[in-house]
C-alpha cells in the first residue's frame, strides 16, 4: 500500500516537474528547489542535520517495514509520517525561528519602511562611535586588571528579550560606566550589558549558553554565553577574560580569541558604523594593537 502510493506519487511528481504548460510551473519547481537548497544550507553545519539524517533512516525503514509486510510496524509507522509535519515543526523549531531571523535581516526586507528611531542617523552614527571607542578603551583597561567583562552590541536582530532580563540602564556609554558595571562584587558584573543604539540599554542580562560540546574546555561561561548569543542573533559580543585578561569577540557564533583592543574597535566598526574606513589612522593610534595570551 505504501509502496504503491509511493510510485504513484512519484510520477506525479516527475509529471509536475518536466513537463511545463505554464511559466508559472518553471518558477514554481525552481521555487521549490530553492526552498530545499535554502534548507540543506541552513542545516548544514548544525545539531539539525543529525536529526535530519534520524529522518532519513526513518523513512528508510518505513520503506522496509512496507515491503515486508510487517502490518503492526507499518501501522506504528504510518502513524509517526502521518503527522511528520507537526513532529518536524517542533523538532526543527530552534532553526525554524532562526531562519526567519535570518529572513527579517535580509537586505530585502531590511528596506526602511517602518523607521521606529527617533534620533537622526549622524547622531546615531556619532553615538555608535562613541560607543564603540569607549568600550574599547574600557576593555583595555580591564585587560589590564584582569576583569571579566561581556558587552553585546545589538545589531538587526532585536534583543528586548534579553535586556528585560536585566536592569534597565539607558544611558551614554562611557569608559568610566563600562568600568563601575563589570567592576568586582558591583551588583551587575556577572551579567551582560547590552549596547542598544550607542547606548547602555542595560545591564546584569543574562545570554543563553551555547549548546556546542566541541568547544575547548579551557573556554567559560561568559565565553560560552557569548558564542551562544552569536548563534541566536546577529549580535556582536565582546568578552574580557576574568583568568587571563585576555580580549575575545563573538561573531556569528565563532570565537575570535586574544584580540588586541584595537582589532576589537575595527571589527565593531565594520559592523556598525556604515562610512567606516580602514585608513582611519589617527583615532587607530588611540589603541594599543597589543595581543592578550589565550582565556579561560
Amino acid at each position: 500500500m505504501f509502496l504503491a502510493s509511493l510510485t504513484e506519487g512519484f510520477e506525479e511528481f516527475k509529471r509536475a516537474v518536466f513537463s511545463f504548460d505554464r511559466i508559472s510551473d518553471l518558477l514554481d519547481v525552481l521555487l521549490v528547489a530553492f526552498v530545499i537548497y535554502s534548507i540543506i544550507k541552513l542545516i548544514r553545519e548544525t545539531r539539525a542535520i543529525q536529526l535530519a539524517k534520524g529522518v532519513l533512516l526513518l523513512a528508510v525503514l518505513y520503506v522496509i517495514v512496507s515491503l515486508l509486510d510487517m502490518q503492526a510496524s507499518e501501522y506504528i509507522m504510518s502513524f509517526v509520517f502521518g503527522n511528520l509535519l507537526l513532529i518536524l515543526i517542533v523538532i526543527f523549531s530552534p532553526e525554524i525561528r532562526h531562519a526567519l531571523e535570518s529572513m527579517g535581516r535580509s537586505s530585502v526586507s531590511n528596506i526602511n519602511i517602518f523607521n521606529f528611531r527617533n534620533r537622526s542617523d549622524d547622531l546615531l552614527e556619532e553615538n555608535v562611535r562613541n560607543a564603540v571607542n569607549c568600550v574599547c578603551r574600557a576593555c583595555a583597561d580591564m585587560s589590564d586588571k584582569k576583569i571579566g567583562a561581556l558587552i553585546v552590541f545589538e545589531k538587526d536582530t532585536m534583543l528586548g528579550e534579553i535586556i528585560k532580563t536585566g536592569t534597565a540602564v539607558d544611558a551614554v556609554v562611557t569608559t568610566e560606566l563600562i568600568g563601575n558595571i563589570f567592576f568586582p562584587k558591583a551588583p551587575m558584573h556577572d551579567g551582560a550589558a547590552i549596547i542598544k543604539d550607542g547606548r547602555v540599554a542595560a545591564a546584569g542580562c543574562i545570554l543563553p549558553l551555547t549548546d556546542n560540546n566541541e568547544l575547548s574546555s579551557e573556554l567559560g561561561t561568559r565565553h560560552r554565553a557569548a558564542i551562544g548569543l552569536s548563534e541566536s542573533s546577529d549580535a556582536v559580543v565582546a568578552v574580557v577574560s576574568e583568568e587571563t585578561g585576555a580580549i575575545s569577540v563573538a561573531e556569528k557564533g565563532v570565537l575570535k580569541r586574544g584580540i588586541s583592543d584595537g582589532d576589537l574597535r575595527e571589527i565593531l566598526m565594520k559592523n556598525f558604523v556604515k562610512d567606516y574606513k580602514k585608513t582611519d589612522k589617527k583615532i587607530k593610534r588611540i589603541f594599543r594593537g597589543r595581543k592578550n595570551g589565550k582565556e579561560d
